[in-house]
């Protein structure tokens, strides 16, 4: 009897230290590995009305709305006409079951605690019942500024409907109308009227045609047409603070057998400083969809979703991304389209947040032109990708943007204002271009009175009516404002700005020894270069400026400011600075294979294959299109040659050399007036001879770099003929005359596809274009350089295929042949010739008709390059 009572203590025992274990490994799974604990939000104004009802159930996500009665103070209405019904299976809520009905416009007033963003969510089932036909009701409804529904109906007495907008509040009174339309009825369910955080948007968001930045997002209002859980089930409103619903994506994929969805434990989710778990709930971000497994070497497909809009509208479009799959860093590249255009080429989670299961999201603005009937969203594979082949997304909403007249139904405004933001466009651009083309005749009139008597002795008409104008400005006056020595260490750049770390001089000049002459990779205008061993075993570049230099100065606080708030995989990384003793010191990644320009010419390396060069300069396009468009305001590189283009061990390519960059105009100035830098061979002579800097400038300083790479030869050569000095000049002749396979580095000229030549070929003729308009932006440079590795990689292809078949015929007329061959037999004459003329390809006269076009550089010799 007691060894059973001691069985059944042991028994009941091992059952508590069950339940034990499986409690604390619950609870501490759910836990995030690192990062803030999940936000919750309580909103200041939280007015919640279940329309129609006498008493008030609880809703399943624990919300408490207010029946009729408690919520009468609201309601401003000639008639009290109340339906409801016991139950129905085909809604999500209680307060679908109860409605109030309007025969006259009544108007629901709220006064608000505090301005800023609200939720406005209208709830909508035409339920049956004995006295109204709410199938046949017409209505609108509307708030003292905006046009929510206009003639709105729900013809089906099994469907309910949610509207749901954003509404950015600026007055004490929010009053929001319902107005039959001519011998009809209005009715609601259920009113929600709620604050939501400030954060929940932003003013700056991206355009896609043309690619830039958008402001002004915070001037507008919305209406939430979709919002997607990616990958994963429906999310209720009891999972999400601000009161959201999430639905599964699968019903929009175009082709669900190309999608695969994956998930991970929402407690492993980490939020970076700047995303708010307010923004996505970790149940979102821990779910998403990737790219099926094709079973194929190469995958090259999309995964595609569509949406049904109102093309008339423009859409907010904001997309979420975590990566999820991979296993580690910098492992996932991948592009984002929307309606088929470019929205994000490369995208790499890893450079934009630094870790994985890390949230990150972007919001798109797309304009009516833009849209069709369908919107659609397609992830893919980036071709030129060193890791994994596969893309991935996480979660989509959709808003429509209210238009010019505050409406998001139809083209009338509350007070009867029609929609005619494009009329009003088309007369202000035409009025512009009429009063700008007056103001600049009136100005050459004028220089033309006031020109000089000498005029007609003078190099050029531009000589005196476009003169150039020198200066220079700083954020500092004078170097000693960078700050000299303090007891800390620390001065005007502080590691609490986000700048990198601190280091001391004693510490660089341990890693450098002593900055050893034998330690110098590099020369440059700001000064050398050398690399250095820090305590852990990392292996840097150092940057020594010269203190002495104005210049050095200005590029020292440029370079600190640009690469501080950047961070991308082909962006050379700034590690840290030093500036203890008046000293200017950079710290950046080690690129160990050095400049570009030292595998193509000048030095006694290895030469790059045709494919290399083109992955090289689409690397560099990926991390100027980055610049140009990545940050909340643009930023021009001003420099962009093939020495400021480093390559790593695997000869991914980096730009790198941010002194003279500047950040980019915004859309109202359209460009920055400053004075010429840059380096010769690779100036933009719109930026030249007007001294106005765009990012096109850029675009004029790469297509050099591209031909530079094509042709294996500086972009100056002074010791040349001198219609060939100027490489771009030289090129284009031989482009226009169709002869530019002549002047291409003999050794890759045999190996380079002729249609792949050709794409690359037309991309750099389109870069140096001669006015800036006339130039294509970097993501479209981009995507033809990306076209030509393709067409390249397809010619390689044929090629092991052709001859994989030539050997095997080969192989076979050996064996058949060998017993009427000795072993003394020298080989085949005709093998002999084509190897030779394969390893020693024809030299071809490069001469060409006299040109120059130098005389640009012979006017100024104060451009500082580097």
């Amino acid at each position: 009897m007691n060894d059973r009572r001691l069985r059944s203590m042991e028994l009941f025992l091992s059952v508590l230290l069950c339940i034990f274990f499986v409690i604390t490994t619950t609870i501490g799974s759910a836990q995030p590995a690192s990062g803030p604990p999940p936000q919750t939000f309580t909103p200041a104004d939280n007015f919640l009305i279940d329309c129609g009802a006498t008493n008030v159930p609880t809703q399943p996500d624990g919300r408490i709305f207010k029946s009729d009665a408690q919520s009468s103070s609201y309601i401003s209405a000639k008639d009290v006409k109340q339906i409801s019904v016991p139950s129905n299976d085909n809604v999500p809520s209680p307060v679908y079951l109860t409605a109030r009905v309007f025969t006259e416009e009544a108007t629901y007033s709220f006064t608000m605690s505090r301005p800023g963003w609200h939720w406005i969510r209208l709830h909508f089932f035409p339920m049956n019942n004995s006295e109204f036909d709410l199938t046949k009701s017409s209505f609108s409804v509307t708030t003292d500024e905006l046009v929510l529904l206009h003639s709105f109906n729900i013809d089906n007495s099994t469907q309910w409907a949610m509207k749901e907008y954003i509404v950015n509040v600026t007055k004490e009174q929010l009053n929001l109308h319902f107005s039959p339309m001519k011998n009809s009825i209005a009715y609601i369910n259920g009113i929600e009227v709620v604050s939501a955080p400030d954060i929940l948007i932003s003013d700056l968001g991206s355009t896609l045609i043309p690619v830039g930045d958008y402001s002004g997002l915070s001037t507008k209002s919305y209406q939430t047409v979709h919002r997607l859980n990616m990958g994963g089930p429906r999310i209720t409103p009891s999972n999400d603070t601000l009161g959201r619903f999430w639905d599964p994506d699968t019903p929009y994929l175009k082709a669900r057998a190309l999608a695969k969805h994956v998930s991970v434990s929402p407690g492993i989710i980490k939020y970076p400083e700047d995303v708010s778990p307010l923004i996505a709930p970790n149940w979102i971000y821990s779910t998403a969809v990737e790219m099926a497994d094709s079973r194929l070497s190469h995958p090259n497909f999309n995964v595609t979703w569509g949406f049904d809009i109102d093309p008339t509208f423009g859409y907010m479009i904001r997309l979420h991304f975590c990566d999820i799959v991979s296993k580690s860093l910098n492992d996932l590249y991948f592009n984002v389209y929307i309606n088929g255009y470019m929205a994000i080429s490369g995208l790499d989670l890893s450079s934009l947040v630094g870790d994985l299961a890390t949230p990150y999201f972007r919001d798109f603005v797309a304009n009516a032109s833009d849209l069709s009937d369908m919107l659609r969203i397609e992830i893919g594979p980036f071709k030129q990708s060193t890791g994994a082949v596969n893309a991935i997304i996480n979660g989509v909403e959709v808003f429509k943007m209210s238009n010019s007249v505050g409406s998001f139904d139809g083209e009338f405004g509350v007070h009867g204002a029609k929609n005619d933001s494009t009329r009003k466009t088309v007369a202000a651009v035409g009025f512009g271009l009429m009063f700008g083309a007056f103001v600049g005749l009136g100005a050459m009139v004028l220089k033309w009175y006031k020109r000089p008597h000498d005029w007609e002795r003078s190099k050029s008409f531009s000589s005196w009516l476009l003169p150039l104008h020198a200066g220079n400005s700083t954020f500092m006056t004078s170097k000693h404002s960078i700050g000299s020595n303090t007891k800390s260490g620390y001065n005007f750049y502080s590691s609490t700005m986000g700048l990198g770390r601190y280091f001391s001089f004693a510490e660089l000049q341990e890693a450098t020894k002593n900055f050893d002459q034998n330690a110098i990779i590099g020369v440059g205008g700001f000064g050398n270069v050398y690399i250095g061993d820090l305590d852990d075993g990392t292996q840097v570049a150092v940057k020594r400026g010269n203190p002495q230099s104005e210049q050095g100065i200005t590029e020292f606080q440029t370079e600190i400011q640009m690469l501080s708030k950047l961070r991308h995989r082909h962006l050379v990384s700034l590690i840290g600075y030093c500036d203890e003793n008046e000293e200017m010191i950079l710290v950046y990644e080690y690129m160990s294979n050095g400049p570009l320009r030292d595998h193509l010419y000048g030095k006694e390396l290895t030469p790059l294959s045709w494919k290399q060069r083109l992955e090289i300069c689409i690397g560099s396009a990926r991390g100027l299109h980055y610049l140009h468009t990545g940050a909340a305001q643009g930023i021009i590189h001003r420099d962009v040659k093939t020495t400021n283009i480093l390559l790593d061990e695997n000869f991914v390519a980096k730009m790198a050399d941010f002194g003279l960059s500047k950040n980019a105009p915004t859309m109202e100035q359209g460009h920055v007036s400053t004075a010429v830098k840059g380096s010769f061979g690779y100036l933009d002579p719109e930026y030249f001879r007007r001294q106005q800097l765009t990012d096109k400038s850029d675009v004029y300083s790469f297509g050099v770099v591209l031909f530079e790479v094509l042709c294996a030869r500086p972009a100056l050569n002074p010791q040349l003929p001198r219609e060939q000095v100027n490489l771009a000049e030289w090129a284009m002749q031989w482009k226009r005359k169709g002869l530019l396979d002549k002047i291409v580095d003999p050794v890759i000229a045999n190996t380079i596809s002729p249609e792949s030549m050709k794409k690359f070929a037309e991309a750099a003729e389109k870069c140096l274009a001669e006015y800036g308009v006339d130039r294509p932006s970097m993501g479209d440079v981009l995507w033809n350089l990306e076209y030509a590795l393709q067409l390249q990689e397809s010619f390689l292809q044929q090629n092991a295929e052709e001859e994989n078949k030539v050997a095997a015929a080969a192989a076979a007329a050996s064996n058949a042949s060998s017993s009427l061959l000795s072993e003394d037999d020298p080989p085949h004459p005709l093998a002999t010739e084509e190897e030779m003329r394969r390893r020693n390809p024809p030299q071809v006269n490069s001469a060409v008709p006299e040109h120059s076009g130098t005389t640009m550089f012979s006017q100024i010799s104060e451009i500082s390059g580097r």
